[in-house]
């Protein structure tokens, strides 16, 4: 289906597509990644996102991380990190929702055709794409992502397997239209980072696809999925920084 691409204001921050890349992995290392409750999605793929968007009336670069996984028989995405440069979105959301955002340095942009993203964090480059426009890719399709974050609070006292408030998964159900898709031709290249271990815990096995994404945003609710119990949970509580990468895979 043929569609018109997104028309605005010359520069709006509003108006900048999202660069929606997926690759596969092996389903036991999202399985290593994944505190007891969730499993790995029947296909090991993982999810990046470079964006710009408008949180707080001003433009956020940002990479979303995710991978296939299932919660009480429902599939969808469990988030691993938000790599960031916003820096007054970053502690609010991980208190008030889980969501695993931290401080990074993005560099997202499209010239003419020409694709460039990658992401910086604790002087390492750990991830960047390189691609050109290969064609106009589907519209028009309507579907919805659960997203999986986890909200906790390890008690004070320091006790083992003890918490102010016990791990809970919190449910984004989001639905979308596909207003508007140009497919990628370019690859991925993921390198080594001991802050950002997503080369090593989430290795490149094949990339799937690379594309330009602008999404009509029907719907988006967040609430509590269900609890996790709190001593299996308890090994996945210590993460790398803001992200969800357990510190002992």
């Amino acid at each position: 289906m043929s569609a018109t691409p997104p028309q605005g204001n010359p520069g709006d921050i509003v108006n900048v597509p999202m660069l929606k890349i997926t690759y596969r992995t092996d389903s036991d290392a999202i399985a290593k990644l994944l505190p007891p409750g969730l499993t790995p999605g029947a296909d090991p793929k993982v999810f990046l996102t470079f964006y710009s968007f408008p949180v707080m009336n001003e433009p956020e670069f940002g990479l979303v991380m995710t991978a296939a996984a299932d919660y009480q028989g429902m599939a969808g995405e469990y988030a691993l990190g938000y790599a960031i440069d916003q820096e007054s979105a970053v502690y609010v959301s991980r208190e008030h929702w889980g969501q695993p955002k931290y401080l990074a340095d993005i560099r997202y942009f499209r010239m003419m055709d020409h694709v460039e993203a990658s992401v910086r964090h604790a002087g390492h480059t750990f991830a960047e794409f390189s691609g050109d426009v290969s064609g106009e890719g589907p519209s028009g399709e309507t579907f919805e992502v659960n997203e999986w974050w986890v909200k906790v609070a390890r008690s004070v006292t320091m006790m083992p397997n003890s918490y102010d408030f016990p791990p809970h998964v919190v449910r984004v159900r989001a639905k979308y239209r596909t207003a508007y898709r140009q497919d990628l031709a370019g690859s991925l290249v993921l390198r080594d980072s001991a802050t950002d271990p997503l080369a090593e815990r989430l290795p490149l096995r094949e990339q799937v696809e690379a594309y330009l994404w602008t999404p009509e945003h029907l719907e988006r609710e967040i609430n509590f999925a269900g609890e996790l119990d709190g001593e299996g949970f308890w090994p996945f509580a210590s993460t790398i920084g803001g992200t969800r990468f357990p510190i002992a895979a």
